[in-house]
């Protein structure tokens, strides 16, 4: 029961934190509705990072979009889900995003954003793999007393 609230608080807190440095950035509301921009050419932004060997940058952009929903693809298989299935999120959460940055103008609405972060979700269902192949199940079930128990002092 303290891990479920644990991962609880935890997962907001991601959520949180995600949706500050992507959707709620400084000055998000002060440019007026629908002022985003859509970025329909996947990838464009970085094949010009990579002409002017901007690659400090790329590597942030790449490895942050990776990185910041790979939670997602760790919670679909906390919960014995599916690779698909934490894909799928990864791209909902994605598109919740890009629509938020469009609308409050906070950002570039990209579609190598919903590849990336849906290819972050993936990942992160991957790694959660060895995670969960090491957890042991409880020594001490609610329903039954340990055995073995000396009383004595």
């Amino acid at each position: 029961m303290k891990q479920s609230w644990f991962l609880r608080i935890l997962t907001l807190l991601w959520l949180a934190v995600l949706l500050r440095i992507t959707v709620f950035r400084e000055g998000c509301f002060s440019h007026g509705l629908f002022s985003g921009r859509i970025e329909w050419a996947a990838f464009a932004y970085y094949c010009k990072l990579a002409r002017v060997g901007n690659w400090r940058y790329f590597i942030y952009l790449f490895g942050g979009n990776l990185f910041w929903f790979a939670p997602a693809g760790v919670l679909v298989r906390l919960r014995g889900g599916r690779l698909w299935q934490a894909a799928l999120a990864g791209l909902g959460l994605s598109l919740l995003v890009e629509a938020g940055q469009f609308v409050l103008g906070s950002g570039v609405s990209e579609l190598d954003d919903l590849i990336l972060n849906s290819l972050g979700a993936a990942l992160g269902f991957g790694l959660a793999a060895p995670l969960l192949r090491g957890r042991k199940k409880s020594c001490f079930p609610i329903d039954k007393k340990p055995q073995n128990i000396d009383n004595k002092g």
